[in-house]
């Protein structure tokens, strides 16, 4: 097949080059023109995915329409802020009934739409498959065991998904459950930040794991909320995201975190990346969306004053251990 992958950061470069070992004939677009180069002449992505080499049959370019040009399967991979724009522009270049696989991990800000229905208002007509899951791209590029999941609607799209994607080390899963498995991507980066911020205060072992139990309550409240199945968070896009990006030195989010535990301001935090932490932007977005369903998230709302209103990261901990004793289970 002839694939498109949209984005050129870690993730995008890690899926595209899983494409093309797979045999398949795979452009990448980048923003940046020095990454386009950087893939077409050394086969490598220096800003993003340092220190793997790529595909050599993998093709990169900085014109959208170039990459997009014959595609048979678009997979987006732009940063969530900027993902309604990127998906505009290529509406024209995208034939209908092209399936279009959404690997971007968010909720946008202001529309509270999650990925998947931002690229389908904007390219209609298409089938779209959420692709999610425990997956940093550093290890995929390294061709470390690694298993997501494709969720569609559409059984036989995410069937298409899983057999373009597995191979020896990408192991695939299908799913239909999109909403569950969008929101899974989304909010485990900020429950991230959440265990980044208890790291850097200096808690233990049972903090993080109370986090990270407690922000999984949040998660499958808010999915239940907005018609997702319970059962999504305990797997692959739920319970495995949320551990792999609130324990792995990898995780940007729980970097970010953890500097703003240690009492850095977020602005100078986020001054020094050129990589995007998506839970910053989630927090604010999974916020408003917690208070237009009626959802309690008391971790997301610690976050969100930590991030936006000067909240100390210190007293915030001593908040959520006050709040008003209550049952486990909902």
């Amino acid at each position: 097949m002839r694939h498109a992958v949209i984005g050129a950061g870690a993730w995008g470069t890690a899926l595209a080059d899983v494409l093309a070992r797979n045999g398949h004939d795979v452009a990448i677009w980048a923003y940046e023109t020095d990454v386009s180069e950087s893939i077409t002449r050394e086969h490598m992505n220096h800003r993003f995915l340092a220190d793997h080499s790529l595909a050599t049959t993998l093709r990169a370019t900085s014109d959208i329409r170039e990459a997009l040009d014959g595609a048979d399967m678009v997979t987006f991979v732009a940063p969530s802020h900027v993902l309604r724009r990127v998906a505009a522009s290529a509406a024209d270049a995208v034939a209908p009934g092209v399936p279009l696989v959404v690997a971007t991990k968010g909720i946008e800000h202001g529309s509270l739409s999650i990925m998947t229905d931002v690229v389908a208002a904007e390219l209609p007509e298409r089938p779209v498959v959420a692709l999610s899951g425990p997956s940093f791209a550093a290890e995929v590029a390294a061709r470390q065991p690694t298993a997501i999941v494709a969720a569609s609607e559409d059984s036989s799209v995410a069937n298409a998904v899983q057999m373009s994607y597995s191979n020896e080390t990408l192991r695939i899963y299908t799913h239909s459950d999109v909403t569950g498995v969008e929101l899974g991507g989304a909010l485990k980066n900020v429950m991230a930040v959440a265990t980044g911020i208890g790291e850097g205060l200096g808690t233990g072992f049972n903090s993080r794991a109370a986090l990270i139990t407690r922000g999984l309550a949040e998660m499958t409240r808010l999915g239940l909320a907005l018609g997702a199945d319970p059962a999504t968070f305990a797997g692959l896009a739920g319970m495995g995201d949320l551990v792999l990006t609130c324990t792995g030195a990898l995780s940007r989010n729980r970097a970010v975190g953890l500097e703003l535990g240690k009492g850095r301001l977020l602005e100078e935090i986020l001054a020094e990346r050129e990589t995007v932490a998506e839970g910053v932007t989630t927090t604010g977005s999974a916020y408003e969306l917690a208070e237009r369903e009626g959802v309690q998230m008391p971790i997301v709302t610690m976050v969100h004053r930590i991030l936006f209103e000067g909240h100390s990261p210190r007293q915030a901990i001593t908040d959520l251990m006050s709040r008003d004793l209550r049952s486990e289970r909902d």
